[in-house]
């Protein structure tokens, strides 16, 4: 027990084991440099009858012996001494001393075979062999002042932080597998990312440059094409995605039941671009179908509306977009209902505007607080509830969004079982708030298409999702996944979204999703994430250092799996993340924290042998135009012809608005 009592006489039997070792070499000394004691006198008739009894025990059989037994009783002596413990001292500072000790200790023998006197020889023995042990001693009390039991040198608690990871290839015929590799204190181990459920929504983070496009969104596209997805795919930076599923469909497109067909939409490159009508009249079913699809193009072109939906000043240019949207689908049963022909009939005198559009009953409750305006010469009511609407809607007064957007070389239903579709549509970082709009309408009205029963599996991949705006987008996660859509949401930082979104929705989105792959991301993000993946056992010590003696106390406690600032200095293509599982594939390691494993070569030789985008038809500027001014010619002679209607029609008269 650690008592005074016994400290004490542990004490005393160190001292008298060192003092035993002391003893014995001084016999040695005296043995073996007989002469020397002799010289001086220092020898009795006793010592020398006491010496001859010891030598007959064998001590002084070899010249080492009796060297060993003072040093072996040295040795015990110091491996019970405790010095006030200091923790700049290491074993470099001990061995300096235990080292030239032991050396001289031994061959200072060698000293009495040299040529000399015998009592000099003696007078150089015994110093040498002297210094040599109290060498020994100092350095054996240095060892017994280090810090034996020190912390572990791992600063960043790395090693701490790791978890198992799963480690099996976990396929079906919706998965996406990424091969990865992870830390397991301190070894490498080789994972799979397995996103079995891809239909639960995948959320894709990173900040501009942690591998997002490369290491994670390219394999989801790749995949699922090799598997029979039909796709859309929002292309940011067109045409990086877009060339990539270009080339995994010409590789794969021999394994889809039904043939499928490559489509792409692409506002700069005319050349490269098919022609699309987002506001088809054979997926527009009723005037709901236009205010949605009216809403979505307005929040889109001004964002800062999202946050505003339900203000007088948002829902009426909402209001009268849809009538106008609502009119052409009415009108000789939608042969002109493109959303280039409505920006054209916006623009028409209002008493005109109002007058024609009268005819349609459906529109009076829309309508009929514009023209109450008109009528009673609230101009200035009138013109903040239609200008906004207007106004934006001339930014995509442009030729060149008139000819994609009034062509109809195919249908936005990518997932017919009769016709399946792999479809990109490409935007421009310098034309984000244009091209965004335009965009958002197609996709909008896309997942009203796409998100039906008895269809075929269909992948939406969205890279920077927050640049275009898709509304009710956590619906569309929540319901799509029984009838087998899989949304790939990709995004810099939340933060980014909330901008866009508002922060409920930005909230919504986030924690809907059950998949997340996340690279360096900081923050709320981060936080929020690191919340996410919960907590770990991890291991804790700490250092107690007195006079006599060191502890070490170990304990476990519940931390941070991946903490925020571990998401917040990933490398690139380090990922963090969770995936969900299902029923039928149940999933235990959910977490993972590993280095996604690119096979860059083969990536690059792959990348290298790419078929550019397909030549489409070859337009020119000619014809581009033709096209906007029979836009305007058409909406020109709808007008005229209406209104000649009207004034011939007795029945109708009434109808007119002057002013």
């Amino acid at each position: 027990m650690s008592t005074g009592e016994n400290e004490q006489a542990l004490r005393k039997i160190l001292d008298m084991t060192r003092l035993m070792a002391i003893a014995i070499l001084i016999l040695h000394f005296y043995y073996y440099c007989y002469g020397l004691f002799n010289h001086f006198h220092l020898t009795t008739a006793l010592t020398n009858k006491l010496l001859g009894n010891i030598a007959a025990t064998g001590i002084f059989k070899s010249f080492y012996i009796s060297k060993l037994i003072a040093l072996g009783m040295l040795t015990v002596s110091l491996m019970g001494a405790k010095g006030k413990k200091d923790e700049k001292l290491s074993y470099k500072s001990a061995l300096a001393f235990l080292l030239p000790g032991l050396l001289t200790y031994f061959i200072s023998g060698l000293i009495l075979l040299a040529e000399a006197s015998s009592i000099t020889k003696a007078w150089l023995y015994i110093t040498v062999t002297s210094a040599g042990f109290l060498l020994i001693v100092n350095g054996g009390v240095l060892l017994s002042r280090i810090i034996k039991d020190r912390l572990k040198g791992d600063i960043f608690n790395k090693d701490n932080e790791t978890f198992p990871q799963e480690e099996r290839l976990l396929q079906n015929e919706y998965s996406v597998n990424l091969p990865a590799k992870y830390h397991l204190k301190g070894k490498v181990r080789k994972s799979w990312i397995n996103v079995i459920n891809p239909f639960r929504g995948l959320l894709v983070c990173g900040s501009p440059g942690a591998g997002k496009s490369y290491f994670v969104i390219r394999h989801v596209i790749t995949q699922h094409i090799e598997k029979g997805f039909s796709m859309f795919v929002y292309d940011f930076k067109f045409d990086d995605l877009s060339v990539i599923a270009y080339n995994a469909w010409l590789k794969n497109k021999h394994k889809y039941k039904v043939p499928s067909k490559f489509y792409v939409i692409n506002f700069d490159d005319l050349n490269r671009s098919h022609r699309c009508n987002p506001l088809d009249p054979s997926g527009m079913f009723d005037i709901t179908d236009a205010s949605e699809s009216a809403r979505t193009i307005l929040l889109g072109l001004n964002k800062t509306w999202i946050t505003k939906q339900g203000d007088f000043f948002v829902d009426s240019p909402i209001n009268f977009l849809s009538a106008i949207i609502w009119y052409l689908r009415k009108y000789r049963n939608g042969a002109y209902c493109t959303l280039p022909h409505v920006i054209e009939l916006m623009m028409v005198d209002y008493s005109q505007l109002f007058t024609i559009m009268r005819r349609n009953k459906e529109l009076e409750p829309l309508l009929n607080p514009f023209y109450s305006a008109f009528l009673n010469d609230a101009m200035e009511q009138l013109e903040g509830q239609i200008a906004s609407a207007k106004i934006a809607m001339a930014r995509l007064a442009s030729p060149s969004l008139y000819y994609v957007l009034s062509g109809s070389d195919f249908t936005l239903d990518i997932n017919n079982p009769e016709s399946p579709k792999i479809l990109c549509a490409g935007n421009n970082p310098q034309k984000i708030q244009i091209y965004g709009a335009v965009l958002s309408l197609y996709v909008n009205r896309l997942i009203k298409l796409v998100n039906k029963k008895d269809k075929l599996k269909s992948s939406l991949v969205f890279d920077e999702f927050p640049t275009i705006y898709l509304n009710n987008v956590d619906g569309l996660i929540a319901t799509a996944r029984s009838n087998k859509v899989a949304t790939t949401l990709g995004l810099q930082d939340m933060s980014q979204l909330r901008k866009d979104y508002g922060k409920e929705q930005a909230d919504v989105i986030m924690n809907i999703v059950g998949n997340v792959v996340s690279g360096q991301v900081t923050g709320d993000t981060a936080k929020q994430l690191s919340e996410r993946f919960g907590k770990i056992m991890q291991d804790r010590e700490s250092l107690s250092i007195n006079r006599t003696d060191t502890s070490v106390s170990k304990s476990k406690q519940l931390e941070s799996a991946v903490p925020p600032s571990t998401i917040a200095g990933l490398s690139s293509g380090e990922f963090v993340g969770m995936v969900a599982d299902d029923p039928d594939n149940k999933i235990a390691l959910k977490t993972f924290h590993a280095e996604i494993q690119n096979d860059h070569a083969g990536l690059k030789k792959e990348m290298d042998n790419y078929k550019p985008m397909p030549l489409i038809r070859d337009i020119d500027n000619s014809m581009v135009q033709a096209n906007y001014n029979q836009i305007k010619q058409d909406i020109q002679d709808i007008v005229q012809s209406e209104m000649e209607q009207i004034m011939r029609t007795p029945e109708l008269k009434h109808l007119i608005i002057r002013k």
